[in-house]
């Protein structure tokens, strides 16, 4: 199993060099940047310029807030700066955010999705080979380039690309035409095994490849902290981040099937009254405990084994570091996350709906 850790959402780039060289040196298989309060292509500059093996990329950023061909160009260019090590991990967001933060216009996500990645290939066939672009979707277009546009060739693979997702046909795009999946950790154990995992399957399949050789990330959420008195700060801070996302609706399917069904539309509700404070009442522990895997350091790599074991290819640890024994914990921590058993290494039973 790869351990993979993010820099925290709300740092701030200055922050991603000690980050890259420290969790480098630490022994994390991949570094990711997510998109939250900034732009994570600046930051994860920095990152690829103070690393040298780990991979790097996005967890996530957002596709329709920019177009295939500037994602595209970010990628080409972070991939040959990182020497090759790059993933793009982009997801749609939900359609408020991308006409009311982004001032993006929305449509049916999933066709659309599937072009925009149809469309970084292209970008990316044409920089390569200097064929005249010739790529027409329904939403996206690219036939035009030339040569004082063209980045040219790189001496490396194109990126990768990872596509963030909490619903089947997206699961299904993730293994089907990218390269893996980034579930988001709003799910129930239940609706992952026997909603999203078959579609996870059927997408291999159709691109005749091997999950083992794919990534396979995310799913529900890992609350850990060092002592037992930080988990339950750590458990509090994770309901509060569960409330906002219980409120939206894209994420009612997993919720419905854990038996939530009224909690899901009470959220709802009181999230568009910005009644932030009432809804963290809503977040009990056994509410948390259907979508989150809770433990302390020492606790938690048996529990993920439980529920990611013979799934997954790669997990996330993230681990606050505060004085210098924490690193070496961290590392012993990691190492057994690192013998979990990947994708279909191991049986499994799945959830019961």
């Amino acid at each position: 199993m790869r351990v993979t850790c993010g820099l925290h959402p709300h740092r701030k780039m200055g922050e991603a060099p000690d980050f890259a060289r420290k969790r480098e040196a630490m022994g994390y298989d991949a570094l990711w940047v997510p998109e939250a309060q900034h732009n994570p292509f600046t930051a994860l500059t920095l990152v690829a310029e103070h690393s040298e093996d780990v991979r790097i990329g996005t967890n996530v950023t957002v596709a329709f807030a920019r177009s295939p061909y500037v994602m595209a160009n970010h990628g080409w260019d972070l991939q040959e700066y990182s020497g090759g090590r790059l993933v793009i991990g982009m997801g749609t967001q939900i359609k408020g955010h991308n006409e009311r933060r982004f001032s993006v216009p929305w449509g049916p996500p999933h066709p659309r999705l599937r072009e925009y990645v149809e469309m970084m290939k292209a970008c990316w066939h044409t920089w390569r080979t200097g064929e005249k672009p010739n790529y027409e979707g329904e939403y996206y277009r690219y036939t035009l380039d030339a040569w004082n546009w063209n980045p040219g060739p790189i001496d490396y693979p194109d990126p990768l690309i990872a596509l963030a997702a909490v619903r089947p046909l997206n699961t299904r795009l993730a293994t089907e035409l990218a390269d893996g999946v980034l579930w988001h950790g709003m799910m129930s154990w239940a609706y992952r095994d026997n909603v999203l995992v078959p579609a996870l399957e059927e997408g291999a399949r159709r691109s005749g490849r091997d999950l083992k050789d794919m990534i396979v990330s995310g799913g529900g959420f890992v609350v850990t902290a060092k002592t037992e008195d930080k988990l339950v700060e750590a458990m509090a801070e994770q309901k509060r981040w569960m409330s906002f996302y219980a409120s939206t609706r894209s994420y009612h399917p997993a919720m419905i099937m854990a038996g939530l069904e009224d909690e899901a539309m009470l959220l709802h509700r009181l999230s568009i009254e910005q009644k932030w404070a009432e809804m963290v009442k809503i977040i009990d522990d056994d509410f948390l405990e259907k979508f989150a895997i809770i433990g302390t350091w020492d606790e938690i790599p048996a529990k993920m084994r439980d529920v990611y074991g013979g799934l997954n290819t790669e997990i996330s640890f993230s681990a606050d570091i505060e004085d210098p024994d924490d690193e070496d914990h961290i590392i012993e921590v990691m190492n057994e996350i690192k013998a979990i058993p990947s994708y279909g290494e191991m049986e499994r039973t799945p959830a019961a709906a």
